[in-house]
């Protein structure tokens, strides 16, 4: 498995990557599959594909905050990114996994994954729902996924010092949630996990077995997906 370690300089560049990157392997003639590591530095909300921004972001707060909103290829509710949240991807090949065309498979397969790797460091991580890692019943991981003919996209977060109470401010309930998350506000649901950013770089790459540095990312492709999406209205949503 390829790995890329890349954070680009604007949160449409960073969004459109992950895009590209599923688009490259799917354009290939033989079975593609990569990891992607980055980290937001500043903070972004990020709506799932079909996310009513109205009801699950607090437009006014981002407003004040300056803090885009943007809308991502996936499916999922909205996230907060930022700085203390870890920000993976990986692009993985049906020909070599046939099983990962079942949905719930999918989660299964990459949420043991992360979990594993977050173990290294804390034990008691599990997944929960449809696609979380809790500690103690608190999020600490929140993934989508985006499906090919060939190929899927799987991306997601691990929080590790990302501010809850700019989450707090800056998103709404949302709509769906979780059945063992009973009802809680952001800042009761989500726990920042005691874990070395650097150290999990390394065992998810471990894990993954991506020892092969990806050297020619598809960044020609990044800018035009960045600038055909999210100059459009329903991609990046004005605050105000």
């Amino acid at each position: 498995m390829k790995l890329l370690e890349l954070t680009l300089e604007t949160p449409e560049e960073n969004l459109a990557l992950d895009e590209a990157l599923l688009e490259q392997a799917e354009a290939g003639n033989h079975p593609v599959e990569m990891l992607r590591l980055w980290e937001s530095p500043e903070y972004v909300v990020v709506l799932g594909r079909s996310s009513d921004a109205s009801a699950e972001v607090n437009l006014p707060a981002c407003r004040e905050r300056g803090i885009p909103v943007l809308r991502r290829s996936s499916g999922g509710t909205t996230v907060l990114i930022g700085p203390g949240c870890l920000m993976y991807a990986v692009v993985l090949s049906y020909q070599c996994h046939p099983q990962l065309r079942m949905i719930e498979k999918a989660h299964e397969f990459v949420l043991e994954h992360l979990r594993r790797a977050i173990a290294s460091q804390v034990a008691d991580v599990v997944a929960s729902g449809t696609s979380d890692l809790t500690l103690d019943l608190r999020k600490c991981s929140g993934n989508s996924l985006r499906c090919r003919q060939r190929h899927l996209l799987y991306h997601g977060t691990v929080v590790y010092d990302l501010s809850t109470a700019v989450m707090a401010e800056c998103l709404g309930t949302p709509p769906r949630q979780p059945a063992y998350r009973q009802g809680r506000v952001h800042q009761d649901f989500v726990a920042n996990i005691p874990i070395d950013p650097v150290v999990l770089r390394s065992t998810l790459a471990g894990v993954w077995g991506a020892d092969s540095p990806l050297h020619d990312p598809p960044l020609n492709e990044t800018r035009r997906i960045a600038a055909a999406r999210y100059s459009q209205a329903n991609w990046r949503i004005e605050t105000g």
